[in-house]
């Protein structure tokens, strides 16, 4: 199975060109040294000049070839990456994996929008995803992504990957408008419904002069499939209590670790509504000088249902209490509630400014500030059990008011010889960045968990991290055929104000920590043919705890404990060696890429019940990486782009525990592919099919979950796409999509969508 999906990865169109449209293939052979020129549109602020791994995606390819409804699909195939995306509008475990990355780690990347960082530092996990919904697919121009950390001009997060959003800023007056829906047939155990989802978004901007402004807004109603089963292991089940009712509707499945258990029905399915607008104002102060200022306000409003397979003796739902099934007796309010539905509202709010000068010439600098707010961020659940929550009742009230974070970044380009890149010509990078992460959680109690006020506090958990870096970096043409780059970051790093709360008191974690590193930086080209390149980077990145892995744990008397505020941060030795050939119709690249990271932070088991984040002392990743592109191969219009990645990620070395020594890195598949085909017939229509693959992988660190195509499983999983866009009378065009046309079942602990259809409808002006 494996010999022949590589195959296909290899025959079929297999990650997508980099930076430039692909009808514009020429200049992706416009190389310096191995050096890629972005050429239109807004500059990336990736370092281009770095010669290492950057994949990018043009607004172009977007409209042709992806079925997009949120910011994040525009990385769907990208070589290496992968979104755990669940449902459209999924905002909170939407996690970005990389090379050697799972969709446990989303610490382990870095997520900007022009200049402003969306990638959350305050934890590590499905609850702490990047804020894609500050993004609408819309207002994209183009997406790059740096691979792993060989800038010096990014924190120890960059470890996996850095991708950087840019969106449209317009030089005439242009508005957009659009409208899509999508809908798919969604069957699963005993659930069968059709879900859908409807978007509506709406653009205008102008330049006049000096002056250029953007204003964006967007809706989005989705009703997701179910994510969350109910469940009881068979061995849950006590002999039965005379009267106890007998229940009819439970199914007989195997879990994650291949071991019995009922299905009871579904406690998450979720109807999200959010809200986004983003203004964006720029100022050219000189011909070379610019002030931007981006405005960005998020709304989410997401009630999640739940569903009872169960049924009594006269048909009715059972949703709480004890019942019998096959013969054994199992409690539905213990040791947590079988179904429990949740409301969540959240308004967050994103500001950045930023002054920059772009004159090509001797130097550039760029100064930039932006803050992220969880203005309101309220989660509601009931303690009360269903029926009777299902109106109210007691409960209790999560809010994360007061957690955020805010940047400085303040950097200069220095060009000794200005734009000459002959012999000798130089790029220094250098600057000051300060960052700071402050989560604030207060969870209390309340008499009505659907409407009512909060009460007593029940838990409280705050703290704070903070940094300030000096990064340098310079790169050096040292003869026609060689180029470097050398560079290095600096950084001091600060956690306090840790404390855990519980109803009767709030403890601190105690003294603060402040502690240094240093991360060295190195990469080296070699043009040694006009069409090939060798290129080669090294890096050191240091990954800091997050507040969120920092401080957690129980009160126990006076003490906190299950907890360790001495984690060590992860220390990550990434090196790619890559041959590139470039010519005039496409591209081919085979990257060699290795990693060592000690002191990983992952959740481990303390005892039988009780986890928290430590340290695995060790783990080893090797692999390598194809990624090809091409246009008009004999066909004119046909584009073909193709990825496939082979990753042997290792523990090999936990003292936590012994098991997992040996065992793969969790949610690292050993195979990775995609594959994309795009047809151009004419000016009025396209279509394109595409493929994604992903293949064996596991949840738990010694491997034990053995069954991944189940509720909390991780399964391999091969799905097709397909699209087709046409444009009808100038402005207006439309396209027609199935995102996974195969009707593939698999799973990332929950359920992915089935077979979906979409929709668009798109005005241009």
């Amino acid at each position: 199975m494996k010999f022949r999906l590589t195959c296909l990865a290899a025959a079929l169109p297999l990650a997508f060109p980099a930076h430039a449209d692909a009808q514009d293939v020429a200049s992706l052979s416009d190389k310096t040294i191995g050096t890629v020129i972005i050429t239109g549109g807004r500059p990336t602020s990736l370092p281009t000049q770095i010669p290492t791994t950057i994949e990018g995606i043009s607004a172009r390819q977007i409209e042709q070839t992806i079925n997009a409804s949120d910011s994040e699909d525009a990385l769907k195939y990208l070589p290496s990456l992968l979104v755990r995306k669940r449902y459209i509008g999924d905002y909170n475990h939407a996690v970005l994996s990389t090379r050697a990355s799972g969709t446990g780690n989303s610490a382990r990347s870095m997520v900007y929008a022009d200049g402003i960082l969306l990638s959350n530092y305050l934890g590590n996990g499905a609850g702490f995803t990047p804020r894609w919904g500050m993004v609408t697919p819309e207002e994209i121009e183009r997406v790059d992504v740096l691979y792993g950390p060989f800038s010096a001009a990014y924190a120890g997060n960059s470890v996996g990957a850095v991708v950087d959003y840019i969106t449209r800023m317009p030089a005439t007056f242009e508005a957009h408008a659009k409208i899509g829906y999508a809908t798919q047939k969604f069957d699963l155990y005993g659930s069968s419904e059709r879900d859908a989802g409807k978007q509506a978004s709406a653009s205008v901007g102008s330049r006049s002069g000096k002056f250029a402004w953007w204003i964006n807004v967007n809706r989005l109603d989705s009703s997701g499939q179910p994510l969350v089963l109910a469940t009881r292991a068979h061995s849950d089940g006590t002999t039965p209590t005379a009267g106890t009712p007998v229940v009819t509707g439970a199914i007989a499945s195997r879990n994650n670790k291949d071991q019995d258990w009922w299905l009871l029905g579904t406690t998450t399915s979720y109807h999200t509504v959010q809200d986004h607008a983003k203004a964006k104002l720029a100022y050219d102060l000189t011909p070379t000088m610019r002030l931007s200022y981006t405005l960005g306000w998020w709304n989410n409003d997401t009630d999640g249902g739940v569903q009872s397979y169960l049924r009594d003796s006269a048909g009715q739902p059972v949703y709480a209490g004890n019942v019998v099934i096959g013969n054994r007796q199992y409690n539905l309010n213990a040791p947590s509630l079988a179904f429990a539905p949740s409301l969540n509202t959240l308004e967050h709010l994103m500001q950045g400014v930023s002054m920059k000068t772009n004159t090509k010439g001797v130097f550039d600098w760029e100064l930039a500030v932006s803050t992220y707010d969880y203005h309101r961020d309220i989660l509601r659940a009931p303690t009360a059990i269903l029926p009777a929550a299902a109106s109210g009742g007691a409960g209790r009230i999560t809010d994360m008011n007061g957690s955020g974070w805010h940047n400085l970044n303040l950097r200069g380009t220095w060009r000794p010889a200005g734009i000459d890149r002959g012999v000798g010509a130089q790029v220094i990078d250098f600057g000051y960045q300060q960052d700071a992460y402050r989560l604030r959680t207060l969870v209390s109690t309340t008499a009505d968990w659907i409407h009512g006020s909060a009460g007593a506090r029940f838990s409280a958990f705050n703290g704070n991290t903070a940094m300030k870096s000096l990064f340098a970096q310079d790169t050096w043409t040292i003869s026609p055929d060689w180029k470097t780059t050398i560079g290095g970051r600096y950084e001091r790093w600060r956690a306090y104000g840790g404390e855990l709360g519980n109803a009767t008191a709030i403890v601190p974690f105690g003294p603060e920590r402040d502690e240094a590193h240093f991360s060295p930086k190195a990469a080296l080209a070699y043009q040694l043919h006009p069409d090939w390149v060798i290129k080669g980077s090294t890096g050191r990145a240091v990954r800091m705890p997050t507040v969120g892995e920092l401080y957690q744990g129980a009160i126990n008397g006076n003490a906190i404990v299950n907890t360790d505020p001495n984690l060590k941060p992860e220390t990550s030795w990434t090196s790619e060696l890559s041959a590139e050939h470039n010519t005039d119709t496409g591209s081919l690249r085979t990257t060699l890429f290795f990693e060592r990271t000690g002191d990983a932070l992952y959740s481990q088991a303390l005892t039988a019940t009780v986890s928290t984040v430590q340290n695995v002392d060790a783990i080893h990743t090797r692999g390598v990486e194809v990624a090809w592109q091409a246009a008009d191969l004999g066909v004119k219009g046909l584009e073909l782009n193709s990825s496939a990645t082979f990753t042997d990620s290792i523990i090999t070395a936990n003292r936590s525990f012994p098991a997992s020594v040996g065992k793969q890195q969790p949610r690292v598949p050993r195979w990775r592919a995609t594959s994309v085909a795009s047809y151009q017939q004419n000016d009025q229509l396209s279509y394109t099919l595409a493929a994604r693959y992903s293949g064996v992988q596991y949840g738990q660190l010694d491997n034990s979950d053995s069954n991944g195509f189940s509720y909390l499983g991780f399964s391999k999983f091969f799905v097709v796409d397909a699209r087709v866009r046409f444009k009808l009378d100038r402005p207006w065009s439309a396209a027609l999509g199935i995102d996974n046309l195969n009707n593939y079942k698999y799973w990332a602990f929950h359920p992915y969508t089935q077979r979906t259809v979409v929709a668009e409808l798109k005005f241009d002006l």
